[in-house]
C-alpha cells in the first residue's frame, strides 16, 4: 500500500497516521446528503436521539424504551423527559442485568411491539450475548416464520471517549456483524442518528444500534426536528474523488474527513464512504474501489477479526483485476 499511494506523490503510512491520531472532530461532513425536509435546528448527537426515541414513543402506543436509568434521562441524558411525557409503563427502569434486559425485549417484541432496550455502554453487552445471538437473531427462522422479534431495537453507546478504560471503551460491532438475522447499524453525526435510529425502530428486523458516545455532545450540525427515516443496509458516498477510496463508520468519519482534505493539498482526491455497517453495501464499495482502484479500510475496533478484513477481503476479491498495484 505504502508504493501504491507514493505514486500519487504522498506515503500512505503518513496519510494513515493522520486517521489514526487526529483530533478533529467534525460537525457536519463535505458533501452531507441531507433529508430534503424542512425546518431544521442546530442539534447535537444525544439530543438528535433523544428526538427519535421521543417521535418513535409518540407516534406507535405499542413502543417501550427501558434499561438501566432510563428513566431518569440515562448517564447520557439520551432518554431526559420521556419517562414524564410517556408515563413510567413505557419508559422505565430495569435491574442491572443485561441478559434479562434483552430477554424481556425479545419476549414484548414477539407479541407485536415495538421494543427500544438500551445497555448502557455496548462493552456489557456480553451477558445478553446469547439472548441476541441464538434467540433474537433465530426465532423467525426457527419457528417457520411464524414467530419473529423484529421490533426489537437494541441502543447501546461504544468506542474509545479517553478516559473510559478497557470497560468503557470497546468496539464489539464485529462480533454481531457475524450473525445472520440480525441488523447492526452506527450512526457517524446527529442527522444520521435520529434518521437511522427511526429506521431501526420501524425495521422488521432485530437491530443493534451502536451510539458513537464521544460524539454525544462534540458532534453538532443541524437537522429536521421532523418524523424522518434514513435507509438501512446502503453506504453513502459522502466525498466524491478519484485516487483513492476510503471507508469507514461511525465516529471515525470526521476523522477521516479531515484525512481527506489534507490528502487534498498534495493533490490527491479521496472518495470518502460511510459504510453504516452491516448487511453492509458491498456495491457501492466495489464501485468505488473500481473507479480509483485502491482502497483505505479504518476502523475503531480490534485489528484481528475485525469487520474492516471482511471488506478488505471481499474487496481483493470481487476487485482484483482493478486494484492498481504501482
Amino acid at each position: 500500500m505504502a508504493m501504491i499511494v507514493k505514486s500519487l506523490g504522498r506515503p500512505i503510512s503518513n496519510f494513515a497516521r493522520k486517521i489514526s491520531s487526529s483530533s478533529f472532530v467534525s460537525t457536519t461532513l463535505k458533501g452531507q446528503k441531507q433529508p430534503s425536509i424542512e425546518g431544521k435546528k442546530l442539534t447535537n448527537l444525544f439530543s438528535a436521539i433523544n428526538q427519535a426515541l421521543y417521535i418513535a414513543l409518540e407516534t406507535d402506543p405499542r413502543a417501550y424504551l427501558f434499561g438501566e436509568d432510563v428513566s431518569f434521562g440515562g448517564i447520557f441524558r439520551c432518554t431526559t423527559g420521556l419517562a414524564d411525557k410517556f408515563g413510567k409503563s413505557r419508559v422505565f427502569n430495569t435491574p442491572l442485568c443485561e441478559q434479562g434486559i434483552v430477554g424481556f425485549g425479545i419476549g414484548l417484541a414477539a407479541m407485536g411491539n415495538r421494543i427500544i432496550a438500551e445497555i448502557q455502554f455496548a462493552d456489557y453487552i456480553f451477558p445478553a450475548f446469547d439472548q441476541i445471538v441464538n434467540e433474537a437473531a433465530k426465532l423467525r427462522y426457527r419457528s417457520g416464520n411464524q414467530f419473529n422479534c423484529g421490533g426489537l431495537t437494541i441502543r447501546a453507546p461504544y468506542g474509545a471517549i479517553g478516559h473510559g478504560g478497557h470497560y468503557h471503551s470497546q468496539s464489539p460491532e464485529a462480533f454481531f456483524c457475524h450473525v445472520p438475522g440480525l441488523k447492526m447499524v452506527i450512526p457517524r453525526s446527529p442527522l444520521q442518528a435520529k434518521g437511522l435510529l427511526l429506521a431501526c425502530i420501524r425495521d422488521p428486523n432485530p437491530v443493534i444500534f451502536f451510539e458513537p458516545k464521544r460524539l454525544y455532545q462534540l458532534a453538532v450540525e443541524e437537522a429536521p426536528e421532523h418524523d424522518y427515516m434514513l435507509p438501512l443496509s446502503k453506504a453513502e458516498v459522502i466525498r466524491e474523488g478519484n485516487d483513492i477510496a476510503l471507508v469507514g463508520r461511525g465516529a471515525l468519519l470526521a476523522v477521516m474527513e479531515q484525512a481527506c482534505a489534507d490528502a487534498a493539498k498534495d493533490g490527491i482526491s479521496c472518495e470518502l464512504i460511510d459504510l453504516r455497517l452491516s448487511p453492509w453495501d458491498k456495491e457501492t464499495v466495489e464501485s468505488s474501489v473500481k473507479k480509483t482502484g485502491r482502497l483505505l479500510v479504518s476502523h475503531e475496533a480490534p485489528l484481528t477479526g475485525g469487520f474492516g478484513a471482511e471488506i478488505a477481503a471481499s474487496i481483493a476479491e470481487g476487485c482484483f483485476l482493478k486494484v492498481k498495484i504501482a
